[in-house]
């Protein structure tokens, strides 16, 4: 019942229903960006359990696949966080370069595996801001951080990201 002790009707159901729909929409976002099938197994079984607890709140929402991979966006950023806690054997890094126009064309797959191989705040960040398409403000947001903090973040991802990722000619790499 709600506040006006009306009976509201119960969003169970219509999760039930969007379940067989959305299930291998929810595990190939988070597969494609954990990189790992275990991991994704994990998360995707959290989004889902994450939904049920929300659909028992007041006021339910209406769920739909965005919805649901929003829930994965949060439980795999709240998996790199984690991650990254159990990692934090950081060093300082030097200072951010100020222009930086290393454009190429990357391999998906050696790309995937050179972002697997990342620390986990790297990887969050870059897959935040590049695969996801979201603005620095909003991957600050994601993450728990300052913008300038983000900023300075994704400069050192970027340049990680690089050392890593094998170039096709001898000159490409900055």
């Amino acid at each position: 019942m709600n506040q006006l002790g009306q009976v509201r009707p119960d969003p169970g159901p219509a999760l039930l229903a969007l379940y067989d729909e959305a299930l291998p929409q929810v595990f190939g976002y988070l597969l494609a960006r954990c990189g790992s099938r275990a991991t994704a197994e994990d998360l995707t079984a959290d989004s889902f359990l994450a939904a049920v607890r929300a659909c028992r709140g007041d006021p339910p929402p209406s769920p739909t696949v965005g919805w649901l991979i929003g829930i994965a966006r949060h439980k795999l950023v709240d998996h790199w966080r984690a991650a990254e806690r159990e990692r934090r054997a950081l060093t300082a890094v030097g200072e951010p370069e100020p222009d930086d126009p290393w454009d190429v064309e990357l391999d998906v797959l050696l790309a995937h595996e050179v972002l697997a191989q990342l620390t986990p705040i790297h990887r969050a960040a870059l897959t935040l801001r590049y695969l996801d398409g979201m603005a620095v403000p909003d991957v600050a947001d994601h993450l728990g951080r300052t913008v300038h903090a983000t900023e300075a973040l994704l400069v050192r991802a970027r340049a990680a990201f690089r050392r890593d990722y094998p170039c096709s000619r001898e000159g490409d790499r900055p």
